[in-house]
């Protein structure tokens, strides 16, 4: 009888108990290790960001789910994991053993690095339901009294959709508002160009991008490298292909919300042989770090090298098809550990994406992720944002019935009418 452990209920790791439940039999264990017993569903942050949802609407209570799947839930939080004892210390100092463990902790979110950031500084965020409520409070303060604002992404981000979405749909919120007129919008980023979105770019995610917001009159800066941000401006550094200082905007901004740099999280951070210097779990294609071969990690908290090299460092995104295709991988891979067999499945590590924009939205496909690829597809129009709302629907339910079916592979194959899109390969061995 094995033991297998999912550090951290996100979603690649609530996702990740529930197939490995389907993969392992009955008399194996699988236990989530989380602060708290709420899964919340952070694709729908920007809209809670507008008033467009409420904490209810978007989260779960795993307890539930995990009672009728058999799947021990504890909510203390980690404080340690202590890989070479195959344990963990948990938050309230007791210790939870196991034989396999599957990281999938989402990252830490690095506003530290940068004077004047973050909801605890002059910044707001769409990264955690919390800050997307604090944000929707200022966000009624500048509807009452309107002035500029800077929406985007700073140095070292991998994460670049979401602000986008809520560029655009914070536009649409202030026009429904009347007072769109009264607030001028810049988009600062650290992408080298619009729409590179840390994939250098998908199909013509480019001029896309670069129309929606010339259409939508919200100016930007590309290769900008944020100094410092203030209550009201952002002083950014906009950067030539050297490396060195073009020019230094001061852009005033009564509301700022910038996606930050991500960093894995204290409780596996500076483990030699697991992490890489920034945190990320080493693994290899089976989603197996090479040091601790009963470690698996799969969403965020990997390792992935940028897409090259770039003025302003720029990260990869985990997208939901890449998590998902890890998921399935990491629960066949174990499953086959745990009946003395090899593994063999590997991630496609693909990427299918639905970016809303409110009142429209922007899909698109890359298979693989990272370039050069097989399939690099873009689309927009009114339907993309019909489809978020029955994403979020969709996964929402997934999450409270306890399903393990994927859902991007479908998407790619229904929806978006792609059909040689793959959630998994194997290695024959």
């Amino acid at each position: 009888m094995a033991h297998v452990v999912v550090l951290g209920a996100g979603l690649g790791g609530t996702i990740m108990a529930y197939e490995l439940r389907e993969a392992l039999s009955r008399d194996d264990r699988v236990s989530i290790v989380n602060k708290g017993t709420r899964y919340s569903f952070v694709p729908s942050n920007p809209w809670v960001a507008v008033g467009w949802r409420d904490r209810e609407s978007i989260e779960v209570d795993l307890e539930p789910a995990c009672r009728k799947r058999d799947i021990a839930l504890h909510p203390q939080g980690a404080k340690r994991l202590h890989a070479a004892e195959n344990r963990i210390e948990l938050a309230d100092g007791g210790f939870i053993d196991y034989d396999y463990l599957v990281i999938a902790t989402g990252p830490e979110l690095a506003f530290d690095e940068i004077p004047g950031f973050g909801p605890d500084a002059n910044s707001h965020s769409v990264c955690h339901i919390d800050h997307a409520l604090d944000a929707r409070a200022a966000f009624e303060k500048l509807r009452a009294k309107p002035g500029p604002v800077v929406i985007g992404a700073v140095q070292g981000a991998s994460c670049f959709g979401p602000a986008y979405e809520f560029a655009f749909i914070l536009e649409k919120a202030l026009r429904d508002a009347k007072v769109r007129d009264r607030v001028p919008m810049t988009f600062v980023t650290s992408e080298p160009y619009m729409g590179h979105l840390g994939l250098d770019g998908v199909g013509d995610t480019k001029s896309l991008l670069e129309s929606a917001l010339r259409s939508k009159h919200i100016k930007w800066i590309t290769n900008a490298r944020v100094k410092e941000v203030g209550p009201d401006k952002v002083t950014v550094e906009e950067v030539n292909e050297d490396g060195s200082i073009k020019v230094t905007h001061d852009v005033p901004s009564v509301y700022t919300m910038m996606l930050p740099a991500f960093r894995g999280v204290e409780a596996v951070r500076d483990i030699e042989g697991l992490t890489n210097p920034r945190g990320f779990i080493l693994v290899d294609r089976h989603q197996q770090n090479g040091r601790y071969p009963n470690i698996f990690a799969v969403g965020v908290c990997v390792a992935i090298a940028p897409t090259g090299k770039t003025p302003v460092p720029v990260g990869v995104p985990k997208t939901g098809f890449m998590i998902e295709s890890m998921v399935t991988a990491t629960a066949k891979n174990i499953s086959a550990l745990v009946r003395g067999e090899k593994p063999k499945a590997q991630s496609t590590w693909n990427a299918v994406c639905l970016a809303d924009f409110g009142d429209s939205g922007i899909a698109f496909v890359a298979q693989p992720q990272i370039p050069p690829r097989n399939v690099n597809w873009s689309s927009q129009g009114k339907w993309v944002h019909a489809a978020k709302i029955g994403f979020e629907k969709y996964f929402l339910h997934k999450i409270k019935s306890g399903q393990a079916e994927p859902f991007y592979e479908k998407l790619a194959l229904q929806v978006l009418g792609i059909d040689k899109v793959k959630a998994v390969t194997f290695d024959q061995e």
